[in-house]
């Protein structure tokens, strides 16, 4: 059955999370580590296939005042890219609070700086998704 994948998208580690086929939860995925952009398509693409994805959503890491900075520039350029490799729909989402929601969750769940580091991308991705679906 079909899902939804949100991506929080990182230079050098990005996270996914993918709805269950109702479209109401969110579900940590994965943390993929990359070297070059094209290798996170292939990833993507992957998880894509394997997870019969129906719509892509992108954490949109805008300012806080709203303004477009790096950051969302970076993840702009990399949208672009991506939709070069995938002919699915592709919906930016406020990502705001999202990384500093999970940071929380996992100090006050007493997880260790280290697990932190290797776990918190996919829970930023988990809760921008579920902001997603929570909207809807």
């Amino acid at each position: 059955m079909a899902c939804i994948l949100g991506i929080d998208f990182g230079k050098k580690r990005t996270g996914f999370a993918v709805s269950d086929p109702s479209e109401i939860l969110a579900i940590p995925h994965s943390v993929f580590e990359y070297d070059h952009p094209a290798q996170l398509v292939h990833a993507i693409q992957q998880i894509c296939k394997e997870r019969e994805v129906e719509k892509i959503v992108m954490g949109w890491p805008i300012n806080m005042d709203g303004s477009i900075g790096p950051i969302a520039e970076a993840v702009q350029h990399f949208v672009d890219e991506l939709k070069s490799g995938v002919t699915l729909p592709i919906e930016k989402w406020d990502e705001r609070f999202s990384s500093k929601t999970a940071e929380h969750v996992l100090i006050e769940a007493g997880t260790r700086r280290k697990k932190r580091k290797k776990v918190i991308d996919k829970l930023s991705a988990q809760i921008m998704l579920q902001h997603y679906l929570d909207s809807r």
